[in-house]
């Protein structure tokens, strides 16, 4: 890397803190005491007394459901408590008992206030009717079912929910009885309105970890933009099996037994809003036959965003925890989280876990790592000759390279084979890098001194705010630096081509990722920082096994080898394109040469003090005859 190119990555790497420093820091919300209720208890509100004759106007013959005092009545097992509304029979509030916020509160997944869910529908004479414009007759159906029935209409509208005992679903069927006159053949629409709240410790994470998720019908799967802070919207043209809303950690999300005919995701953030962090919006197309049948079978999924749980719901909805895409996403879900589960049913420190899949990977990963060390050995005890190469053509690049490369051949070392076993475990690196921001499995789990290792650690606090680094330290954070920069140390030792301005840039990235980092999952640096550590330890026991006298000697029992061998394939390619290089700047050198000479010789025609524009052809002169 030249001085230009290193200037051009700081310069990029200078641009991404200046953009990572767009978004607000996070500032802690506490979160209103949620109200409880107990279960299967109606609370009676004010009855509400709505004008007759407005209703019949604007319901006409629904307007006899119209008119009522709203109860809520709860079903609950050991994982949610599910409280519902008798006006519109509808989901009006989730708790999930196992889980709190990251301020202590009780975690409210939504209620009444931050979230509504209704289906409307028209009739068949033009009216629109939402089930929240009437009011349902609660029955439950046992301890883990219930009811809700409204008179319309000379028929029945019929809700059914049942809670399972130990599951984060919750059933639901919508019929319509008797109405197949008085309600229009065209879809129902389900909306589903979602202000979300935040429930960790950084702001600016939970909301960019918010989206909403859908999965067609035809397999495929996309989500809306995380981190944009503009509206975001997907109109769904096609049948869609489920829709989920993604609050970071936890799911609220729907799955039809049969289809959705159609959708439309929308997504918002207001910056300016201090009570919730984005707005989720989806609205959903039922089928008429199917409700007017008996088919309108659906599921809810109130729950964490766990992939093991998430697997078993409905296919492709474990896509909901973002593992990274392509193969980081595979290396995720079929290597590192595998691992881990099997790891956490002997361990419950999830810091000693870390540690073991750091050993683990690095156990597997040692033979690349040894043939990287050893491609460096030889880049080492090369190095006097590679020097008196750049001395003996000091102004000549290409001569450089070519000389560079005829003592490579000769000596049987490929400059690459370093690089290539390194690029190997990149696909590693960048999924521990998507895997332990998403991991539910490490939210509020505690280690040394962080107290949750899903979000940065606050140890460091400061009482201003720092331009790219926010108004902590964290500590993991800079003892991974620290070994970054020691590991740079020791690698440079060895490395020969690390010089000039790419060895600077090599200490560099360090400080750079030091500011990425210092607000991401303290789980992660934490990883990052044992990994340093054992590769320094893996270098240090390489050593030991890779003597430079030894590699020496190969090499020059490989130069004798070569001596009369003439390259192959992509190097002889190589080789004869920088020839042609080199006979092509040859070549424009001696053009070069001829120009000025033929230019001198112009000049010497014409006589002193005159300049070029004084030269006029001269005309023949004329003889007198005598």
């Amino acid at each position: 890397m030249d001085r230009n190119s290193a200037i051009g990555v700081f310069l990029m790497a200078a641009l991404l803190l200046i953009y990572l420093q767009f978004a607000p820091k996070p500032e802690p919300e506490k979160a209103a005491p949620a109200k409880t209720t107990a279960a299967a208890k109606a609370l009676g509100a004010a009855p509400a007394t709505p004008d007759s004759v407005a209703l019949a106007r604007q319901l006409g013959t629904f307007a006899a459901a119209a008119q009522g005092t709203a109860q809520t009545t709860e079903l609950k097992n050991d994982l949610l408590t599910v409280t519902f509304s008798s006006k519109g029979g509808r989901v009006e509030a989730v708790r999930l008992s196992k889980y709190k916020t990251f301020f202590g509160q009780p975690l409210d997944l939504f209620d009444a206030k931050s979230a509504q869910l209704d289906t409307r529908f028209r009739t068949t004479d033009g009216r629109q009717i939402k089930l929240s414009d009437l009011y349902f007759r609660p029955e439950p159906q046992g301890s883990n079912a219930l009811r809700f029935v409204a008179d319309v209409a000379g028929g029945q509208i019929e809700q059914l929910y049942t809670l399972p005992t130990n599951s984060y679903e919750l059933s639901y069927n919508l019929r319509f009885n008797g109405l197949n006159s008085a309600v229009a053949q065209e879809p129902l629409t389900f909306t589903f309105v979602d202000n979300v709240r935040q429930t960790e410790q950084d702001r600016k994470q939970n909301r960019n970890h918010t989206t909403i998720n859908r999965y067609l019908a035809s397999g495929d799967h996309t989500a809306l933009a995380e981190a944009s802070e503009k509206p975001e919207e997907i109109k769904v043209t096609e049948p869609l099996k489920w829709v989920a809303h993604k609050h970071d950690f936890f799911v609220a999300g729907i799955v039809a037994d049969h289809e959705f005919s159609s959708g439309q995701l929308n997504s918002t953030v207001d910056l300016n809003d201090s009570t919730y962090i984005k707005t989720l919006s989806t609205t959903l197309a039922i089928p008429a036959a199917d409700v007017q049948q008996g088919k309108a079978n659906f599921r809810f999924y109130f729950g964490p965003n766990s992939f093991n749980i998430l697997k078993e719901v409905a296919p492709d909805f474990d896509r909901n925890v973002y593992l990274g895409w392509g193969l980081f996403r595979w290396v995720n879900r079929f290597v590192v989280l595998p691992v881990f589960h099997f790891l956490e049913q002997f361990i419950s420190s999830y810091g000693i876990i870390i540690v073991l899949l750091v050993v683990l990977i690095k156990l597997v990963t040692w033979p690349l790592t040894y043939k990287t060390y050893e491609s460096q050995a030889k880049m080492k005890v090369l190095k006097p000759e590679l020097d008196a190469i750049k001395e003996k053509y000091p102004d000549d690049q290409v001569k450089q390279q070519q000389e560079t490369m005829k003592l490579h051949q000769s000596m049987g070392v490929n400059p690459l084979s370093g690089c290539i076993p390194t690029l190997l475990t990149i696909p590693i690196l960048f999924a521990m890098f998507q895997f332990f921001p998403n991991a539910i499995e490490l939210r509020q789990q505690p280690f040394l001194w962080a107290h949750d290792l899903s979000t940065y650690d606050d140890l460091i606090k400061l009482p201003f705010t720092v331009p790219f680094l926010g108004n902590h330290i964290s500590l993991f954070t800079v003892l991974m630096t620290l070994s970054t920069l020691a590991m740079t140390y020791q690698s440079n030792q060895t490395n020969s081509a690390m010089q000039g301005p790419m060895k600077f840039y090599s200490y560099l990235m360090p400080l750079v990722f030091f500011f990425v980092l210092n607000s991401f999952a303290a789980g992660l640096t934490w990883y990052y920082l044992v990994s340093n550590l054992v590769t320094m330890a893996q270098q240090a026991i390489t050593r030991r096994f890779v003597d430079d006298s030894k590699v020496r000697a190969k090499l020059e029992a490989n130069k004798v080898k070569n001596k009369d061998k003439k390259p192959t394939g992509f190097a002889a390619r190589l080789q004869d394109a920088m020839k042609a290089a080199q006979e092509k700047e040859a070549q424009n050198r001696q053009g070069g040469r001829a120009t000025a000479a033929a230019s001198d010789d112009d000049d010497s025609d014409v006589e002193p003090g005159t300049g070029a524009s004084d030269i006029s052809p001269k005309k023949p002169r004329k003889t007198r005859r005598s």
